[in-house]
């Protein structure tokens, strides 16, 4: 007579039990982190070492001396408490913090609007209008500081003979030989003009990727409740382009906090008037015949570190909105 009982399980089959031993752990490929290392030593070389470097010499008096060889002279803290105690170092400040938000709203602004219009183009005329509004962004900082210079150049610049030939009762007169470079306000008018130039593209064409990912239906469904352009961009555009948005202000903000070339070449050295934090460091460290290396560098480091506030209350806000989701 046959056995029917239940045949014992066969290694390997289903009813088989997993086995007690634990499984081998897989060991760290290298494979990935020497593919990255040569460019983290590039950086650690050319960012991370210099920036140490301005560290040190920001507690240190450095100058004609210490470059000839010299030891320098620990300060402590001394270079830090004469800036902070000097009325030119909050008035720079003044001017750098101003013309930031005043530069990053209208780039984003000017920028969002231009990829809004990219956006509703056809393909080839959309293509042919990012084309040409990149040309702006690759421009180099000193080519446009260049061009903007000669356009409000006092003698034979453009912006002064159109603005002397419209009705006095519009602009008023005397604008031919009109210095744009003589007054804070007005050299940073003109700073503004230039800066935003350049960075709109940018924002253009980042809002434009962006909204290629977003749905067309849930703009076909505004249109059919009788949405407006405007509800329908902050319902629907601002937030699904929130995580750009943040990302183009924060990199506005480090941008336009560090503004050097445009200024300096448009300025200039003797206009003090019209310094912000970054020519006011470098006047400082290499403006003069007796440099001060030391203070150049606590400038710097202080610039430094209101960047890197920004950038953290960026990250946080990024990392919020991820544990939201």
């Amino acid at each position: 007579m046959l056995d029917t009982g239940t045949a014992p399980a066969v290694r390997g089959t289903p009813g088989r039990k997993p086995s007690g031993r634990a499984r081998p752990r897989r060991r760290p490929r290298l494979g990935p982190y020497l593919l990255i290392a040569p460019t983290v030593v590039v950086i650690a070389l050319l960012m991370f070492w210099p920036m140490i470097q301005i560290g040190i010499m920001s507690f240190q008096k450095v100058g004609n001396r210490q470059l000839r060889g010299e030891p320098a002279e620990q300060v402590g803290t001394e270079n830090f408490e004469k800036i902070l105690n000097d009325p030119f170092f909050w008035q720079t400040l003044k001017h750098t913090v101003l013309f930031a938000v005043v530069a990053v709203t209208l780039t984003l602004v000017i920028g969002t609007l231009v990829g809004l219009l990219l956006n509703r183009l056809g393909k080839r005329m959309s293509a042919f209008v990012a084309g040409g509004v990149m040309v702006a962004w690759a421009t180099p900082p000193v080519t446009a500081a260049i061009i903007f210079t000669w356009l409000f150049g006092s003698t034979g610049g453009l912006v002064n003979w159109t603005l002397d030939l419209m009705p006095d009762a519009l602009v008023g007169g005397g604008w031919s030989d009109y210095n744009w470079f003589a007054k804070p306000l007005s050299t940073y008018t003109v700073l503004t003009v230039c800066v935003v130039w350049q960075a709109c593209p940018f924002v253009a064409v980042s809002v434009l990727a962006g909204l290629k990912s977003v749905p067309g239906e849930l703009y076909e469904a505004a249109r059919v409740d009788g949405s407006g352009p405007w509800r329908t961009f902050w319902s629907i555009t601002y937030p699904m382009l929130k995580p750009i948005f943040l990302v183009l202000v924060v990199m506005s903000i480090i941008w336009d906090f560090k503004v050097f070339t445009q200024l300096f070449i448009m300025s200039g050295m003797a206009n003090r008037d019209a310094f912000n934090l970054s020519l006011y460091a470098y006047s400082e460290a290499f403006g003069s015949l007796n440099p001060k290396l030391g203070m150049g560098s606590a400038i710097a480091l202080v610039l430094t570190m209101i960047l890197l506030v920004v950038t953290a209350l960026y990250v946080r806000v990024m990392v919020r909105q991820g544990e939201t989701k």
